[in-house]
């Protein structure tokens, strides 16, 4: 078969890790509960009529700074490593890998999240990620304590990031090749090899994207949150809907590998289309 490279794009909060990144070590450094620190990031958002995701950077930042841990590039590394993932994460990512390079097809993960970039590349699966799109502070050069925004990716925003994947233009201060024409044949990845994994709501402009684009959607959910996703079934919004279990033989698994295997097969069909038509009419002229 010819070979091909899939891309596998991923939420992060509550579609690999458990919860809210923030929600492990972070809230018990902070002393306080989970649901308090989020109550406050939407009491700020409405009192100064903010964007989520500034919101909740911002009271990181203070909240920090109160609490004695102040927000540095290492601290917030060292708070990936409490991250908790969901029953298979851990091994996913070289077994998907082992099946594609199975079927001669090359896959590259990417993580396209409105959570923290530096706690995510401070996780344990962080090296299998060919790139993490995330929120990032900007530090202060003397005291190493963030102090403002580098990066605030919302919902919409994330759609971006599938652009910029597809054309290989990776960097994101490079905004002159990401808007420039690009023909299909020319991407690092064509769209309908590209598979986006999120946990429901937030996700929806990158899997309407897809969908619409010929990739595939997969929505996720906790067996007590099932509910969360029946709107994007009942919209038609996604291609598949799976408990969050990335174990061997889950449902997620079986679906993830069927898409590859599809892939690489239509791949190889379209391929030998174009050399029998090429061949014929080489042949009748």
């Amino acid at each position: 078969m010819a070979k091909i490279t899939v891309g596998i794009l991923y939420d992060f909060d509550k579609t690999l890790c458990t919860t809210d990144m923030q929600n492990y070590q972070f809230m018990t450094d902070l002393g306080m509960s989970a649901e308090s620190f989020w109550k406050l990031c939407e009491a700020n958002t409405k009192k100064n009529s903010m964007d989520k995701i500034l919101s909740y950077m911002q009271m990181m930042i203070l909240e920090a700074r109160k609490s004695g841990h102040p927000l540095t590039k290492e601290y917030l590394n060292s708070l990936g490593q409490s991250m908790q993932y969901y029953r298979g994460v851990t091994t996913w990512f070289e077994r998907i890998n082992a099946y594609a390079e199975s079927l001669n097809v090359n896959v590259e993960h990417y993580v396209i999240s409105s959570g923290v970039q530096e706690m995510i590349e401070g996780s344990s699966i962080a090296k299998y990620f060919k790139k993490i799109y995330g929120c990032r502070f900007i530090y202060d050069p003397q005291t190493k304590e963030a102090i403002w925004p580098a990066m605030a990716i919302n919902y919409t925003q994330k759609t971006q990031f599938i652009f910029r994947i597809s054309k290989g233009t990776l960097d994101v201060t490079d905004e002159e090749r990401l808007n420039m024409e690009t023909p299909d044949d020319s991407r690092a990845i064509q769209y309908r090899h590209m598979i986006y994994i999120g946990d429901g709501l937030t996700d929806i402009p990158c899997m309407q994207l897809l969908k619409d684009k010929g990739g595939k959607s997969i929505a996720l959910y906790q067996a007590k949150n099932k509910d969360k996703t029946l709107p994007l079934v009942e919209d038609g919004r996604i291609n598949y809907v799976c408990l969050a279990d990335y174990s061997v033989n889950s449902n997620l698994e079986k679906i993830v590998k069927l898409m590859i295997e599809n892939m690489a097969l239509l791949e190889t069909l379209k391929t030998k289309e174009e050399k029998q038509l090429q061949t014929f009419l080489k042949e009748n002229n």
